[in-house]
């Protein structure tokens, strides 16, 4: 029972958290960035929003960089802090942008993910991940 009000950081179980987090949440946004990327690699007239005004087909390739090869990035926890920032700019803007107007149940799922993603900037991929190896390897 002392456990469950206690302070303190168990490294080794942040560590097996953030892979955790990593590789689910990466799981989970390829399922957005796939359908994206199969949309820009089929050829077609591309319908898409462009909220800056870069145009349609490269609001697109931007979403697919992200939601996509960001997301493996993140789950192999290679470049983890610096993949995770195109996926806080996509998040940002569709969730205050792209559903700006719309209710808090349509930014919701996207206000998740921008948190995740925000938590992942600051931690870290921790010790099972491919950034781990490397900062390891240059030591």
């Amino acid at each position: 029972m002392k456990n469950l009000f206690s302070t303190k950081i168990n490294i080794k179980t942040l560590d097996f958290i953030l892979l955790l987090v990593r590789i689910a949440v990466a799981a989970f946004m390829l399922t957005h960035g796939y359908p994206k990327l199969m949309k820009l690699l089929a050829g077609g007239e591309i319908r898409f929003a462009d909220p800056f005004g870069l145009g349609m087909t490269f609001s697109l390739v931007l979403a697919v960089f992200a939601e996509f090869f960001c997301s493996i990035l993140v789950g192999f926890g290679i470049g983890t802090r610096l993949a995770t920032i195109p996926l806080i700019v996509t998040m940002f803007v569709a969730a205050f942008i792209a559903h700006g107007a719309d209710p808090f149940g349509k930014k919701e799922l996207a206000l998740m993910y921008l948190i995740i993603y925000i938590f992942l900037l600051f931690t870290g991929s921790g010790k099972f991940s491919v950034d781990y190896l490397i900062s390891k390897k240059s030591k």
